[in-house]
Order: C-alpha cells, then structure tokens, then sequence
C-alpha cells in the first residue's frame, strides 16, 4: 500500500499566512472534516495544536470526539449529539430540525444567504430563535457559507451584504430572546481572502491550511505551500517490447521498448481511474494503461515512486477539484508527518 507524507513545515507556512490575515491564531477554525481533506484527522489535529490552533470544523460528532482532546472549540456541521460537552457545538442547517436537539445543546444556526442547499431562510430567523428559546438550546453564534468566493464574480459582494443584514437581525432577536451577545462566522478559505480588512469571530479555513487553493489569477493568494504528498512503492517490473500492451484491455501500447513497473497505489487507494493513459508524476514519469484497483503501471524501475505532491497538479489531469483527489485518499494509507 501506498504512503502519505505530510509536511509539517508547509502546513505552518500556510497557518501562517492565514493568521496574518486574520490578524490571531484564535481566530483560525481549521476544517478537519472528511478525514481532514484526506491528510489523515489526528495528524493534521495534532499539528494544529502543536501550532496553537484551538478551533476545528468537523462534520460528525464522531469526527469531534476523536479530536475533542486537541481542541478548545468545535464546530460539528451536520449530527445531532448523543452526548453532551461543554466543547461541542452543533450546526442547525433546518428550522424542521430544531426539535431534534436535546435541552442544554450548544448550536450555531446557519443561515441561506444565497448557497441554497443548509441553514434556515432569512424570513425565517424570527421562529427559528423562538423555536430554539422554546427547546432550551443555547444559541452561541450565526454563520453562512458563501457559494462563490473562488469566482470572480459580484457574487460574494451581494452574500456578503445580506449576511450584514441578518447579523443586524440576529443582534436585535438575541436581545429579544435573552441570548448571549452572539459570535459571527462566514469566511471559508477563498472568502477570508477578499476580504481586505477581516473583523469576524473566526473563518473557518479548510484547503488553504492544507495549500491547494486554487484561485483565478485575479485572486491568487502567494505563498501556500502543498502539505501532502503520496509515495508508492514497486510491486514488479517486466521488460517489455514495442508494441506490447500493458494493463486491462491492454489499452496502453508500448512505443519502444522499455521497463514497465507496477506500484502498490489504485483506485481501491483513491487514484482515480480517470486518469488512466493520461498521467505523467511531476517528474515526468508517464502511467501506462488502467488503474487497476490496487496497482498502477508507469515506465519506470524506481524502488518507490512519488506519484503527486500537489493534488491540484492531478486534479488537472482528471478534470476535477484538488479536493476530490485528496478526499478520496482512504483513510487506511499510512500516513507520516516530516
């Protein structure tokens, strides 16, 4: 199987960055949800504390109790609580919802300022602090999710000013309601960087930390470095003629002679097969013939092989987002921090 090197010094770069924009580590809320981007979740969680980030973003409440430890806050995006802790807090992404929470529940209440898919309707912020008031929930911050802060368009202009608009709401409906004086939140990794001067209680930073942002030139952030890279290993290695085919379907015919080696990384690791025939390392090393599920063949007779270190330079060649490729890195490879 495979191997994952994670690069703790490119990782604090990123951090660095960051909090230079959000002007304090307090303020940085790392996403660690689906295995943190693939990274692996107690290793990235580790890092972070060992940086001095005390905040995470997870989607489950499993999620939040393996790395409950390493954190003085977190956020979980879609669970109810089976338990209680005084760390945990819980998204409500649905007005229908609200009753499912237990009495004492910390929660968050997202808002749709314009994504469309989680979080309740602007006319609806009234019942819902009625509803939550009603359930005994304690109500500690509102958030929203921008849709298109990747995008130069004036898409992030207009969300930005209607989630102005609902924090005036919200401030005056939490005196109403007798809450406590709430917490803001908006800025996924893309949103934190348009934003000149950035005055909210956290952004909630996801593949930026792990230096893959990929951003039109317009906005292009300087100096992310990728945290992940992957290694594999040679399984065999055959000498093969001209007009030999390699793999599957043989759909790879060989253009000269040459040595032909598999190595232990397929889609069953989480390459995906798209790329099969369309592939070269960044070293320039070229894939030949399918991915099968557990090896891929590359004109090579390298003992190990590194395969990517930047998920965006493969995501180019499968037509996809460098959080696909990370995401689909299962959770079984091994993982080492350097």
């Amino acid at each position: 199987m495979a191997s994952i090197i994670l690069n703790k010094n490119n990782f604090f770069n990123n951090l660095d960055i960051i909090a230079k924009h959000t002007k304090a580590k307090d303020k940085i809320a790392l996403v660690l949800k689906d295995n943190a981007y693939g990274h692996g979740l107690l290793e990235m969680a580790s890092m972070a504390q060992e940086y001095g980030i005390k905040k995470c973003v997870v989607q489950t409440e499993k999620e939040a109790l393996l790395v409950e430890s390493f954190f003085e806050y977190l956020l979980v995006l879609a669970d109810i609580p089976s338990v209680m802790s005084d760390k945990i807090h819980y998204t409500i992404n649905d007005l229908h919802t609200i009753h499912n929470f237990p009495a004492g529940t910390k929660v968050e209440l997202k808002v749709d300022t314009g994504m469309h898919r989680n979080g309740v309707k602007t006319e609806e912020l009234y019942t819902a602090f009625a509803r939550i008031k009603e359930q005994e929930l304690i109500l500690g911050a509102v958030f929203t999710h921008h849709r298109s802060a990747d995008e130069l368009t004036s898409e992030w202009f207009w969300q930005k000013e209607k989630f102005k608009n609902v924090k005036t709401q919200t401030r005056e409906l939490a005196e109403i309601f007798g809450f406590a004086p709430l917490r803001f939140h908006s800025c996924n990794s893309a949103a934190l960087f348009r934003e000149s001067a950035f005055d909210e209680d956290m952004s909630r930073v996801g593949i930026a930390a792990y230096g893959c942002m990929d951003l039109p030139e317009a906005l292009a952030v300087e100096g992310f470095k990728p945290v992940l890279s992957l290694q594999a290993s040679k399984i065999s290695s055959r000498f093969l003629k001209k007009g030999e085919r390699v793999g599957y379907g043989g759909t790879y015919e060989m253009a000269h002679d040459g040595i032909v080696s598999n190595y232990n990384f397929g889609y069953g690791d989480g390459f995906l097969r798209r790329v099969s025939n369309n592939y070269k390392t960044q070293q320039n090393v070229p894939l030949v013939g399918r991915i099968s599920m557990d090896n891929s063949s590359f004109i090579s007779d390298e003992e190990e092989l590194l395969i990517f270190e930047n998920a965006s330079y493969v995501a180019a060649f499968a037509g996809t987002i460098s959080y696909e490729i990370l995401t689909s890195l299962k959770s079984e490879l091994k993982r080492e921090i350097v």
